[in-house]
């Protein structure tokens, strides 16, 4: 497993755009896909985007052509950009770590580590 912290939540107005960033330490971080999850109270962890080790991206349809997940290796860090935000993006937002590297894993089971999440509230 590896460590992860989440940052750059916030209150913002619909239409803003915020960049949430998820620094990841640990054995042998360089080596996970990386992920972006998002949860309201009483529903299901649900899928936002991710990305392979490789690069390769996965985007849930709501979110398409408004947010852009993106990774640093170097600095093993994973991004978020969410642009055009309503309010129904408000929910607290964890970054995951999958150990197969290959894939964007659509299912929080996949993965084996998260952070500690960060709230993001879009206030219509």
């Amino acid at each position: 497993q590896v460590q992860l912290v989440e940052s750059g939540g916030g209150w913002v107005q619909a239409g803003d755009s915020l960049r949430l960033s998820c620094a990841v330490s640990g054995r042998t971080c360089s080596g996970y896909s990386l992920g972006w999850f998002r949860q309201v109270p009483g529903k299901e962890r649900e899928f936002v985007a991710g990305i392979s080790w490789r690069g390769t991206l996965s985007y849930t349809d709501s979110v398409k052509g408004r947010f852009t997940i993106s990774r640093d290796n170097a600095k093993i860090t994973v991004y978020l950009q969410m642009n055009n935000l309503n309010s129904e993006d408000t929910a607290v937002y964890y970054c995951a770590a999958d150990p197969a590297r290959w894939r964007t894993a659509l299912s929080a089971t996949e993965y084996d580590s998260w952070g500690q999440g960060t709230q993001v509230t879009v206030s219509s």
